[in-house]
């Protein structure tokens, strides 16, 4: 088989794939690793896998293309090695993947380069499903795809009913984008927009199977976290605190970032909507006084 034809296979790989020379840099980048990213191979191929195009995070948002890289390491020595990261999309929200690393090993044992094989794990969450079937009823933010406010109350009013028959725990999330009006009065609403977006785009990402993340309007997002506890609440709300200040979008030369913040509670018995919705408000504008940029719980 020819060289051309061996790359056109791999250009048919469910999951995405990379190879980089001694030196890391790119020399091959197959479609679905364009379709995972964003990124054209022609963006991609001839620059080095630390210029940090797809500045990749851990779950502890650490910078691991500066340090820490899994290519590096595999190349150093010589090993293979598997590791669930958050790469970032051209469009500058965060995308969970299931990344697969071995060396390349020349006749004589030197290493010539490695290759990466990622899977993208947002699939696994469920959500593409979930969201059709909220389309079909009218229930999706149009700007978003996220689940609307009117779903919401629903889906809410649903679960305390069934924490006070079954005690079954959940916990809701309010979500704010620090400083949104300096996004849009120093960009313009197309930009505030996209912005809008890629911030859902994250919370979409984050969320599991079981899990309902909308827009509550403007800036502001909800979210409903079922089977949970506080600590794990608290896990997921930094997760998601960190992923979106990581993120960045592309505007011109230059990239647009943005923070929230958060407030997370845990239902109790006898909470109407109201008083679950106004006390995780509360607990996000606590997040706002003290600077922002992080995440308040009353648990």
């Amino acid at each position: 088989m020819s060289q051309p034809d061996y790359l056109q296979l791999l250009d048919h790989l469910y999951d995405g794939l990379y190879f980089v020379d001694p030196q890391r840099k790119i020399t091959f980048w197959n479609r679905t690793a364009e379709q995972i990213t964003g990124f054209t191979a022609d963006e991609v191929i001839g620059s080095h896998c630390y210029d940090n195009i797809l500045n990749h995070v851990d779950a502890d948002g650490n910078a691991l293309c500066e340090s820490g890289c899994p290519m590096a390491k595999a190349m150093d020595t010589n090993a293979s090695i598997e590791s669930e990261v958050y790469l970032r999309h051209k469009q500058g929200h965060r995308v969970p993947v299931a990344v697969r690393i071995r060396p390349l090993p020349g006749a004589e044992g030197q290493v010539l380069g490695g290759i990466e094989l990622f899977q993208d794990l947002s699939e696994k969450t469920g959500v593409l499903l979930q969201l059709e079937e909220l389309r079909q009823l009218a229930l999706v933010d149009s700007l978003t795809g996220l689940a609307n406010r009117n779903y919401f109350e629903r889906e809410i009013e649903v679960h305390l009913q069934e924490q006070a028959r079954y005690g079954w725990p959940f916990g809701l999330l309010f979500v704010d984008i620090d400083n949104f009006k300096q996004v849009n009065d120093n960009y313009g609403h197309e930009v505030g927009d996209r912005v809008l977006q890629m911030v859902a785009r994250n919370l979409k990402h984050i969320c599991r199977p079981f899990d309902v993340f909308g827009r509550w309007g403007g800036e502001e997002f909800i979210g409903l976290v079922r089977n949970i506890q506080g600590p794990e609440m608290k896990v997921i709300a930094e997760r998601l605190r960190m992923l979106i200040e990581n993120s960045q979008l592309q505007q011109g030369d230059g990239f647009v970032g943005v923070t929230v913040s958060v407030g997370a509670t845990l239902a109790r018995v006898g909470d109407t909507l109201s008083d679950l919705v106004k006390r995780a408000d509360e607990l996000m504008y606590r997040s706002k006084n003290k600077g922002k940029n992080c995440v308040t719980t009353d648990f």
